[in-house]
């Protein structure tokens, strides 16, 4: 019968319309799914970045209460400041900060009062450093919770360093958080791994209006006179770490700026940077940082688009059905040559699986073979061992192939070798344990491994007639213990060095079961432990 070319011009032409309407699908969705994966990610880390913003206005009000508690009584600056910390424990309800320290103000070459100061609320002597050329100075009196390692800040005139100095007189000025640029904290000095920090300051100005104070310092250019700073420092990797915590690992790459545009220094990386970076502004007191955020989800961004193309894969199926029609004019005999090809395909899998397990088979007695006659001395010793080994093999794999099964009952081996080896059937009985099924590997790693021990005891233990053989095994979570233990021996067993049988048969309990196994000899007793992984699940 001829074929209708107009059915099959109008189907081919039905065909590539489907699959012009699947890719324009395809491309509108995937375009829409790349939009909104980017908003999501956008909104991921406007949310990290309101979180940090959060933590350092946190940090602010701190510092704003301990001004309030500065300039209500200075005296009490020291024991007050101490109390109020411990009480409100910023290092645990908002953790980030260095610490909370005063820097209070002096002229320059009259360092006394400030080291009175020092000596009053540390209960030694502690000089102001360094030597500066700044008419005034803003030395370091208090930095609490005290730390050895914030001991090193105390005394340090923080009006002497430039970029400490820009910050101060930006919060001196106008009475707000003031946040310097990256410096080396006085601290990271006795520091192993130093981080790049920076410090947020708030004045605390003269409470009498000519600052008749001692410690008051007065410009005479408008500026109200200022008796100290009340200031935290930060190590930036450790504040970020503790205001993100666990989520932190979560985040694919980030990386903070201290300023904006290109020349800002970075001072936080983590992780790998992708071309999917998010960019949102930090507030970090009066000055604005940088943070870029890497989501890593570019397999997830491919994965709507994925999703439209699978779905677009099952529309061309159905197209594929309507292609069908076609195929149904293909005559019998070209049936008939591909059911041929699949037989032929098979035949040619068995035959591969055969050679296969027969080359595993004949790498084993080899394996065996070489072992053996390592051990032996004489011929007849070798055909001894050799045909011992070569029985055990033989059964494990007898079991396999005349059970008509693909896994073996441990006990069945157990009491196998036993049994040959004289144990009467009430010894045969008291050897038990849960039911344990071997796979083909399993079953001749055990084999071999049992035969081993029952040879040696034979030998030299329990079996030659001079000791008590107790032989079991159970269940401990998902793996199997089996347990061989020799006691009242003659003599205890020397083990401290294996033989080229034990070397091999713990590489086919390593390898072939991935388990492990443990010898140990001691007051005339041989324990063997054998452990590994439950392979074949219980029926």
């Amino acid at each position: 019968m001829r074929p209708n070319s107009w059915a099959d011009r109008l189907l081919a032409l039905l065909v590539r319309f489907v699959g012009l309407v699947i890719l324009l699908a395809t491309l509108a969705a995937a375009t829409a799914s790349y939009f909104y994966n980017q908003a999501e990610e956008a909104d991921r880390a406007e949310r990290v970045a309101a979180q940090i913003n959060m933590r350092l206005r946190d940090h602010v009000a701190v510092l704003e209460g301990v001004r309030a508690l500065y300039q209500s009584d200075i005296s009490a600056s020291g024991p007050g400041i101490r109390a109020y910390l411990a009480a409100l424990q910023p290092q645990i309800h908002a953790p980030g900060m260095e610490g909370v320290g005063i820097a209070a103000a002096m002229r320059a070459g009259t360092p006394a009062a400030i080291e009175a100061k020092l000596r009053e609320n540390y209960g030694r002597d502690i000089k102001v450093w360094p030597a500066t050329d700044q008419p005034v100075g803003f030395a370091i009196t208090l930095v609490e919770p005290y730390t050895p390692r914030r001991d090193a800040a105390l005394g340090f005139d923080m009006f002497s360093e430039p970029t400490r100095r820009a910050a101060m007189r930006r919060a001196w000025q106008t009475g707000q958080p003031a946040a310097s640029g990256i410096v080396q904290l006085a601290q990271e000095k006795t520091a192993t791994a130093k981080q790049p920090g920076f410090l947020i300051y708030l004045p605390v100005y003269a409470r009498t209006a000519n600052g008749a104070s001692p410690q008051t310092i007065v410009t005479g250019d408008g500026v109200r006179p200022v008796e100290a700073f009340v200031y935290a420092p930060f190590r930036t990797g450790d504040m970020v770490r503790a205001v993100l915590g666990p989520q932190l690992d979560a985040i694919d790459g980030i990386e903070i700026y201290a300023g904006q545009g290109p020349s800002a220094p970075l001072v936080f990386r983590k992780g790998d940077m992708g071309w999917d970076a998010q960019e949102q502004v930090l507030r970090v007191a009066d000055r604005q940082w940088t943070m870029r955020i890497s989501s890593g989800r570019f397999l997830e961004r491919l994965g709507r688009p994925l999703a439209i193309l699978i779905f677009g894969i099952a529309v061309a199926l159905l197209a594929t059905q309507l292609h069908r029609v076609q195929r149904r004019r293909i005559d019998a005999a070209q049936a008939l040559a591909e059911e041929k090809a699949r037989h032929a395909e098979d035949r040619e899998l068995m035959i591969g699986e055969m050679a296969h397990r027969m080359k595993n088979a004949f790498a084993r007695i080899g394996a065996l073979a070489r072992i053996t006659l390592r051990e032996s001395s004489t011929l007849d010793e070798f055909e001894t061992k050799f045909d011992g080994r070569m029985r055990a093999l033989s059964d494990a794999k007898q079991m396999l192939v005349t059970g008509a099964v693909d896994s073996v009952e441990l006990g069945r081996i157990v009491h196998r070798e036993l049994e040959l080896a004289g144990r009467s059937p009430d010894q045969l009985a008291a050897v038990a344990g849960p039911e344990v099924r071997l796979d083909d590997e399993g079953a001749q790693a055990l084999s071999l491994a049992i035969h081993e021990f029952v040879t040696n005891s034979i030998k030299y233990g329990a079996l030659a007639g001079q000791g008590d053989l107790t032989v079991g095994w159970q269940r401990e979570g998902d793996d199997i213990l089996f347990n061989w233990n020799e006691t009242n021996l003659a003599a205890t067993p020397q083990i401290e060095s294996e033989s080229f049988g034990t070397q091999f048969i713990r590489t086919l309990i390593e390898r072939q079961l991935k388990g492990s196994w443990d010898r140990r000899a001691a007051d005339h007793a041989l324990a063997i432990t054998i452990r590994w992984p439950d392979r074949i699940a219980r029926t």
